[in-house]
């Protein structure tokens, strides 16, 4: 390996370290999602209490609210060991058989964006999840047979950002729970940054706290990269932390007073200056950006539409009038006639 790519790793396993350390490690360390927090604990404990492993869970809701943060806290807090995986990963029956077979009693696996799981798959899930069986289909036509192998008790702990494209059948096996995390308030997102900014060791004023909360798209995610961005601007232009040297960092970044980031308003110039406004669809969207749908539909979307900058229709997407007075361009009078 050369000394480049030695460090490109290094570097690598040194950004994975801190964000698994800005992590939350306890029930009170985790700030918001009180519902789910609430009926998790008493999930959790009532398991105990019966020395019986929790029942499989299910976890929805936009990137970055903290689905897997909490598939960690379950198995911290039910004292198991927890496997990771993600939909992708498993492209056939086989991998899956491989990674159930290989769980020991009590253990907890995490998959990751389960939406993905081809159906195929799904189909060998449900008597794992219900029966704590796997059914394996050995051969072909006339000869072919079926072995049955016992599981050890485990609990499935799922997520996923498109609940809508899990089977029911799937979807209804998910009998410990299926929990949807809400966006956070600025309060929260504040909590948040002043936990990660000590663990950082940086000294955060409360005004430049509130500035990142402002811009953090309601997501713990967001608000933690900003910071981490912000801290190195302030370390290589040897400043401290205060709204000065934030509201400067976020302007480099590119980072609006609303959370917009370039691409956000990309989206929205371009709905209006190529198509007027809208309505106009995702895929005609994304051919005139040169970006992915997905990128658009999960990551550009749910914060343009949470604002109100962005409409869904029956016939596209459309910007509001919002956005046009937020990106300083004059509203067309048919616009404004809508809100007559």
């Amino acid at each position: 390996m050369s000394s480049k790519e030695s460090e490109n790793a290094e570097d690598s396993r040194e950004i994975e370290h801190l964000d698994q350390t800005l992590r939350p490690l306890s029930w009170d360390e985790y700030v918001g999602q009180k519902n789910t927090k609430d009926n998790l604990k008493i999930l959790l404990q009532a398991a105990k209490e019966r020395r019986h492993p929790p029942e499989h869970i299910l976890f929805y809701g936009p990137p970055g609210l903290g689905k897997t943060t909490l598939a960690y806290l379950v198995s911290k807090e039910s004292g198991a060991q927890m496997k990771v995986t993600s939909g992708p990963a498993i492209e056939k029956v086989g991998d899956l058989a491989s990674i159930l077979t290989n769980l020991s009693p009590g253990d907890i696996l995490f998959i990751d964006e389960i939406h993905r799981l081809n159906k195929t798959i799904e189909e060998v899930l449900y008597p794992a999840m219900e029966s704590g069986s796997l059914d394996i289909i050995i051969g072909k036509g006339p000869s072919a047979r079926t072995i049955q192998l016992e599981l050890p008790p485990f609990t499935l702990v799922a997520a996923t950002t498109k609940i809508a494209l899990i089977s029911s059948p799937l979807r209804s096996r998910f009998s410990g729970g299926i929990f949807r995390l809400e966006f956070y308030d600025q309060k929260e997102i504040e909590q948040i940054l002043k936990r990660s900014a000590k663990i950082l060791g940086v000294k955060l004023d409360p005004g430049a706290a509130k500035t990142i909360a402002e811009r953090s798209r309601f997501t713990p995610r967001t608000a933690n990269y900003l910071l981490k961005r912000i801290r190195d601007f302030a370390q290589v232009h040897r400043r401290k932390l205060d709204d000065d040297a934030v509201i400067e960092a976020l302007t480099l970044l590119g980072v609006d007073e609303m959370g917009l980031s370039l691409s956000d308003r990309a989206l929205l110039k371009a709905i209006i200056n190529k198509f007027s406004g809208g309505p106009v669809g995702l895929n005609t969207m994304a051919a005139a950006l040169s970006e992915e749908e997905d990128t658009i539909e999960e990551f550009n979307e749910p914060y343009l539409i949470q604002i109100g900058f962005l409409e869904r229709t029956p016939r596209g997407r459309t910007v509001t009038v919002r956005a046009y007075e937020h990106l300083k361009i004059k509203t067309p009078k048919s616009r404004q006639d809508k809100l007559l």
